[in-house]
């Protein structure tokens, strides 16, 4: 192997090999960390797509409409209809009527849901102090500064019209 491939690497230039490749392995960071809360859920019975329901849910707050929520995760209605009818089934959420529109049904936990938000919470806060080991909060705060700035450019150069106006 060359040694033309090879770096020297000082603290303040270790991103720049990593550049092509940062974006992946932000993927793969990703969906290792959905995997490991999964598998940590696992027992409450309850899948990748109703725990990540139940927690943007928990986000919104309660009363949100399904097509707020949709919108949140991204996803599409009929998807999350799928998604809101299991968690319905298991008596974990409830969909009530919105007064003036006939279309729209907001979400609520029943008693039986938030008891098992509590649980998930308290299940993903622990894969998150795992997956956090040996990272400062300096460390973190300045991850998540970065990736918060990464994000906005990302935003403002998928939808340009959408950006923020300077203050």
């Amino acid at each position: 192997m060359s040694t033309s491939h090879h770096h020297v690497l000082s603290s303040t230039t270790q991103h720049e090999p990593m550049m092509p490749s940062l974006g992946g392995m932000l993927g793969r960071v990703h969906r290792q960390w959905r995997v490991a809360i999964t598998n940590a859920v696992k027992p409450l019975g309850i899948t990748e797509a109703r725990w990540t329901a139940m927690v943007h849910l928990s986000k919104l707050g309660e009363g949100c409409t399904q097509g707020a929520l949709a919108a949140d995760l991204g996803i599409e209605m009929p998807s999350l209809f799928r998604t809101v009818s299991q968690l319905e089934a298991q008596r974990l959420i409830e969909r009530r009527s919105v007064a003036g529109d006939r279309r729209a049904r907001s979400l609520w936990f029943t008693p039986a849901g938030v008891e098992c938000l509590r649980e998930l919470e308290a299940r993903i806060e622990s894969v998150r102090q795992h997956l956090y080991r040996g990272l400062s909060d300096e460390r973190l705060n300045a991850m998540a500064d970065s990736l918060g700035m990464i994000e906005a450019n990302a935003r403002q150069l998928i939808r340009p019209h959408d950006a923020e106006e300077p203050s």
